[in-house]
């Protein structure tokens, strides 16, 4: 058995669900060298989010942002404002979500559905850089 540990750093993305399944394998060649194992992908940060979802269709993310939006809206009387008034929702969205994902390796690759993807959840107008810690645990082949 085995660890790796890396640290991903994505560039700024504008508000709205993000597809980064390629970024995250393309910078993660150790994935290829294990028979069976688990990844799991956390965010440094309060503001944005991590989901896995489906990775067809383009209204898809739209969707989910509209639906966080409603659920979490601007127009809210927040008290933490300091940081601009998408901020608190911000934080919402991303305690709605989640700060981690854990997926299984199988045979070098990510055990994700045929229609099933990871996102970067950007709650922010400008979120800037966000830096994602994986680990990887697992046998090599």
């Amino acid at each position: 058995m085995s660890w790796f540990q890396q640290t991903i750093e994505l560039p700024p993305y504008p508000r709205g669900f993000h597809l980064i399944t390629r970024e995250i394998a393309s910078a993660l060649p150790e994935l290829g060298n294990l028979h069976v194992g688990i990844m799991h992908i956390f965010i440094q940060h309060t503001s944005a989010s991590l989901s896995i979802n489906e990775n067809a269709d383009p209204d898809v993310p739209l969707d989910l942002e509209s639906s966080l939006s409603a659920i979490a809206p601007e127009s809210f009387p927040h008290r933490h404002t300091c940081e601009g008034s998408d901020d608190m929702p911000a934080h919402v969205k991303s305690s709605l979500l989640g700060c981690s994902l854990t997926i299984p390796i199988q045979s070098g690759r990510l055990c994700l559905g045929t229609w099933q993807g990871i996102y970067l959840a950007e709650h922010r107008n400008h979120g800037g850089r966000r830096r994602l810690v994986v680990t990887i645990h697992g046998e090599k082949k």
